[in-house]
C-alpha cells in the first residue's frame, strides 16, 4: 500500500511541476557536435568556435559541445553529412547555400534543413599585397574596364558567394561584366592571401575579418569596404560608394540542423541561442571580429531564407541574361 501512494504521490508531483531540468535537457543530447563546413580559421570555422566557447563557458549548455570541420566543395561535404543526421549535429551556413543551389553545384537548399537561427553579418573587403601598384578601388575598377583581363582576382571557398558577388555587383556599376572577370577559387582566405603574396593573384575579395589580421601584419591593403560608412575601427578605408561605385553588401552566417529536428529541440536552441546572443562574451566575439549582430530566432530565420533565396535568384538571374 505504501508503495502505490508513494507512486501516486511521485506522478503527481510530476504533474504540477513538469520536467525537472534534467528531463528537459533530455530533448538533446549530452553531446552536440557543430560542423564547420571549411578548414580550421575560416569564418565558418570560427562561429562554430565562438558559439562553442560561449554556450560552454556561460554554462548555457549542460554536455559537450564538439567542432567538427568537414572540407570541401564550398561547404557541400559539412551540409550533406549534417542532412543525413538525425539528431545532435548543428551546422553553421550562410549565403552559400543558397548559390550553391541556384548555380546548380548543388541539389541541397536551406529548405532540405532545419532553421535554428541567424546570427551576425559582416563586410566584404577587396585587399592587395602590400607592394602592390594598385593604389584604389577605383583606379582597380578602372584598370579591369579597360582591360578585363588585366588582374587575376582570388576568394575562397567557391564561386557564387558573397565574396564574389560584391565584387561583381562593384563590377557592374563600371559596365564590367562577370564572365569577363579573372576568378581563382581557394580553399580558404589563408590560402588565398598566400597566392595573393606570392604574387600568383594581384587581387583578393573576402570578408573583413578574413583579411584584418594580415592587414595588422602589414601584408596586406584594404582597398574598400562593402559598408555603408566608413567604419569607427578603420576611419582610413574608403567605402565602395566613396569610390564611385552604389554597393552596400553584408554577409551573413546562420546555424542549422539537419532535417525533420522536433519542436522542442528547436525551442530548446531557439531559448539557448537567445541567451547566447546576450551575454557579454558573445558582444566580445562581434567586437573583435567587427561582426554585425544580427540575431533572428528559427521562425525569423525561415522567413529571412526564404527573402534571401528570392534576392539571390534576382540578382543571378540579371548576371545570366546580361
Amino acid at each position: 500500500m505504501g508503495k502505490k501512494i508513494m507512486v501516486g504521490l511521485t506522478l503527481l508531483i510530476m504533474f504540477i511541476s513538469g520536467c525537472s531540468p534534467k528531463e528537459e535537457r533530455k530533448v538533446i543530447s549530452d553531446e552536440v557536435t557543430i560542423v564547420a563546413p571549411s578548414s580550421v580559421g575560416g569564418g565558418w570555422d570560427t562561429t562554430a568556435r565562438a558559439i562553442q566557447e560561449i554556450l560552454v563557458s556561460e554554462k548555457l549548455f549542460d554536455g559537450d559541445i564538439h567542432v567538427l570541420n568537414k572540407v570541401g566543395a564550398g561547404g557541400e561535404l559539412g551540409w550533406k553529412y549534417v542532412q543525413q543526421q538525425k539528431e545532435s549535429v548543428l551546422a553553421i551556413n550562410s549565403s552559400l547555400l543558397i548559390t550553391n543551389h541556384l548555380l546548380g553545384q548543388s541539389k541541397l537548399t536551406y529548405k532540405d534543413f532545419t532553421p535554428i537561427a541567424t546570427l551576425a553579418t559582416e563586410w566584404e573587403v577587396v585587399i592587395v599585397a602590400e607592394d602592390s601598384t594598385i593604389s584604389s578601388a577605383k583606379s582597380l575598377m578602372d584598370s579591369l574596364k579597360k582591360a578585363p583581363h588585366a588582374y587575376k582576382i582570388g576568394l575562397s571557398p567557391r564561386l557564387g558567394n558573397d565574396d564574389q558577388l560584391s565584387f561583381v555587383l562593384a563590377g557592374k556599376q563600371v559596365g564590367l561584366k562577370p564572365e569577363e572577370l579573372d576568378f581563382y577559387v581557394y580553399e580558404n582566405s589563408a590560402q588565398v592571401v598566400d597566392a595573393l603574396l606570392k604574387n600568383q593573384i594581384d587581387v583578393a575579395t573576402m570578408t573583413l575579418a578574413e583579411a584584418k589580421k594580415y592587414y595588422d601584419a602589414g601584408q596586406v591593403k584594404l582597398l574598400v569596404i562593402s559598408a555603408d560608412e566608413r567604419l569607427q575601427e578603420l576611419p582610413e578605408i574608403p567605402t565602395w560608394t566613396e569610390e564611385g561605385m552604389a554597393v552596400v553588401f553584408e554577409h551573413w552566417r546562420g546555424i542549422m540542423g539537419p532535417p525533420h529536428m522536433t519542436k522542442e529541440e528547436i525551442q530548446f536552441w531557439d531559448r539557448t541561442l537567445e541567451k547566447m546572443v546576450q551575454t557579454e562574451a558573445w558582444q566580445q566575439i562581434l567586437e573583435k571580429y567587427m561582426w554585425n549582430d544580427f540575431y533572428k530566432n528559427s521562425n525569423e530565420t525561415v522567413k529571412f531564407l526564404e527573402e534571401q533565396g528570392k534576392m539571390y535568384e534576382a540578382l543571378m538571374k540579371v548576371d545570366h541574361t546580361e
